[in-house]
């Protein structure tokens, strides 16, 4: 069965192009959230998983209507597939049930876990350098240890002016 998975961010807009496209591509069935795609909790697209059977091809318009990201992407046609489904994308003419259509969907995924290495690479490289440079990483304090007063309500340097508000007993 060809289940259909339509979402707007908004109330404001509409699904109806998205409606009528999957209507066409021959969707039997058409889940629909307003919902922004950040939020992991989308009512109807877990209830779509939840119903999924051996043999059913979940379809969108545009893969960005399954996923904000593309490892959440990746997570949600992971669990698709687990349950023996495929996953279509009419924009992108992304088919999982294909093997050319797994092999670019698996293409995108090695190009996404590449980006994320070379991401956290660039991020250990920029520390070390810093490192090198005498500069440590971490919150920054609001002043100088050097240059804060000694607070009357706890009588240490460590929380400093202004950084913890105090009752009059002195107790913090």
């Amino acid at each position: 069965m060809i289940i259909g998975y339509a979402r707007v961010s908004t109330e404001d807009q509409s699904l109806d192009g998205q409606l009528d496209a999957l209507k066409a591509a021959g969707a039997e069935r058409i889940f629909a959230d307003k919902i922004t795609g950040t939020a992991r909790n989308r009512p109807e697209l877990d209830r779509l998983l939840d119903q999924l059977r051996q043999g059913d091809v979940i379809t969108v318009t545009k893969y960005d209507r399954l996923a904000r990201s593309l490892r959440d992407l990746l997570d949600i046609v992971d669990t698709i597939q687990a349950q023996g489904a495929g996953f279509r994308s009419l924009a992108e003419d992304i088919d999982t049930t294909t093997p050319a259509g797994r092999l670019v969907f698996h293409v995108f995924a090695s190009i996404a876990q590449f980006e994320r290495e070379r991401i956290s690479e660039r991020t250990r490289e920029g520390l070390d350098a810093a490192r090198k440079r005498g500069r440590v990483g971490g919150r920054h304090l609001p002043y100088p240890m050097s240059k804060r007063s000694r607070c009357a309500g706890c009588a240490t340097k460590s929380c400093g002016p202004c950084l913890r508000s105090h009752s009059s007993s002195g107790s913090v």
